[in-house]
């Protein structure tokens, strides 16, 4: 049975899709704000979501994903400013960037990626604050910024488990005491202000831009329709951000906005906090610096701990998923060679198959769902050791490793080696007939240095990725 935890009971709860056939999913996931590249923190939640998603196909699920883009906020204007640049300019660097990243680590793209600026959805904010305006929800205070009050909506604070009475203001709210009625009533659209510079939208309030949490609002109903299946974020995303998505959302449509809210917790580094000032904050473009691969991130956030529970990220956990996914890379090769080209058979091991997706069913068990697939690795090694697998039975293996796989992402890249990779090898082979081994380890070196391990075999040299 496929359960989730969900933020908002605070129990596990069976899985079951709002669409009557039961087989569609609407999944929205919080994505970047676009003011500087993502750190390892943020991707720990993108490959959780990834992680989400990809099991909900292999489930059986057709799964319809929006992430979004926030490239307007006080971040991005600040940053924007800083540089001297329009805020489109600034904010398509590190929207190509995240894009990148995401590609490294393999993570599946979305269907739909809105940004906050394009015109269809400014449009559909104002019309959001327009509509709650008429009903009394919303008001302009004398900042002429607008205002959601949140004693219309009494449910406010059920995600978070808080009181709203005791609601206190936070740094993303403005709070001098001429604008709003509430200490805890958020901006719904704020009046421009001369620090936004040429960041401004025309609407029935005056020139401004929207509120940080109208935005997802407005981008998700407008793409997924009034009622989502799963939406998921960090932990620092329910308070206030997707309290007030709840908000307003529900005020506007009078429907339940989300059926299941999955959280990611924090990545710590060392057993710290990631901070600039601490020295610990990494970038996925740090740690390929560093000679590590995208998919030796993507197994360590992936593989190191339940996503609801925090990741403490080492080099050490790196250095070990290396070498857990060195011993996946030779045992699946070992079976791919086994079964050569013969049509698959059934095994009992394939068993370990249906105890890697049964453990996934439980809230994305992934350490039991690992455990399982490592005890794969070491009996069907042993059974190969001991002459009891057929070549059928390998094939098959190889078939459910694939279908394992598919959920993970994690299998060796066949890329096409590059032409210097390539001149590097040929310089090794020429120095190892020349038996002038020194070149030929300087040569090893270098190749390790572009991604690659190169070992001598009977068949010559091979050559696999990092």
């Amino acid at each position: 049975m496929l359960q989730f935890f969900n933020t908002y009971s605070r129990q596990l709860e069976p899985f079951t899709p709002i669409d009557p056939e039961g087989r569609r999913v609407k999944l929205y996931t919080c994505g970047p704000t676009v003011y500087n590249y993502a750190h390892i923190g943020n991707f720990r939640a993108y490959i959780f979501e990834d992680l989400l998603q990809r099991h909900l196909e292999g489930r059986g699920y057709q799964v319809e994903r929006v992430m979004n883009l926030t490239d307007v906020d006080d971040k991005t204007i600040r940053g924007a400013r800083t540089m001297g640049m329009r805020l489109a300019e600034f904010t398509q660097k590190f929207k190509d960037a995240f894009f990148e990243d995401c590609k490294a680590l393999r993570v599946k793209r979305a269907d739909h990626y809105p940004a906050a600026t394009e015109p269809q959805y400014i449009e559909r904010m104002i019309g959001m604050i327009q509509e709650l305006q008429a009903k009394d929800i919303a008001y302009q205070a004398e900042d002429k910024s607008v205002y959601f009050r949140l004693n219309k909506f009494p449910e406010y604070g059920r995600l978070a488990h808080l009181n709203l009475e005791d609601l206190r203001p936070t740094g993303r709210i403005q709070n001098d005491e001429y604008e709003k009625e509430s200490v805890g009533d958020f901006a719904l659209w704020k009046a421009w202000d001369e620090v936004d510079g040429d960041v401004w939208w025309e609407s029935p309030w005056g020139r401004g831009r929207p509120g940080w949490h109208i935005e997802c609002s407005a981008m998700a109903t407008a793409l997924l329709g009034p009622e989502l299946d799963i939406h998921c974020g960090g932990v620092d995303n329910i308070f206030p951000h997707h309290e007030a998505e709840i908000a307003q959302s529900e005020c506007c449509t009078g429907k339940k906005y989300v059926r299941y809210w999955l959280h990611c917790a924090h990545l710590m580094v060392e057993r710290e906090k990631m901070a600039k000032s601490a020295g610990n904050f990494f970038t996925l473009r740090d740690l390929l610096a560093k000679g590590y691969s995208g998919r030796e991130v993507r197994f360590t956030l992936l593989t190191a701990a339940n996503y609801r529970l925090p990741l403490n990220f080492t080099f050490a956990g790196l250095d070990g998923a290396r070498t857990a996914l060195n011993r996946l890379d030779e045992w699946s090769e070992r079976l791919t060679e086994f079964a050569a080209a013969v049509a698959p058979e059934p095994t009992p091991l394939s068993d370990y198959r249906e105890k890697f997706f049964a453990a996934l069913d439980d809230d994305l068990n992934i350490a039991g769902a690992m455990g399982h697939l490592f005890d794969l690795v070491r009996d069907s090694n042993r059974a190969l050791d001991h002459s009891e697998l057929t070549q059928a039975q390998a094939a098959q293996l190889v078939a459910d490793w694939q279908k394992i796989n598919s959920v993970l992402a994690v299998e060796r890249d066949s890329s096409v080696i590059s032409s210097e990779v390539q001149s590097l090898l040929d310089q090794r082979q020429q120095a190892r007939a020349s038996k002038n081994w020194a070149q030929s380890d300087q040569l090893r070196d270098q190749i390790a240095a572009l991604g690659w391990v190169v070992k001598d075999t009977k068949e010559g040299q091979k050559l696999t990725p990092i």
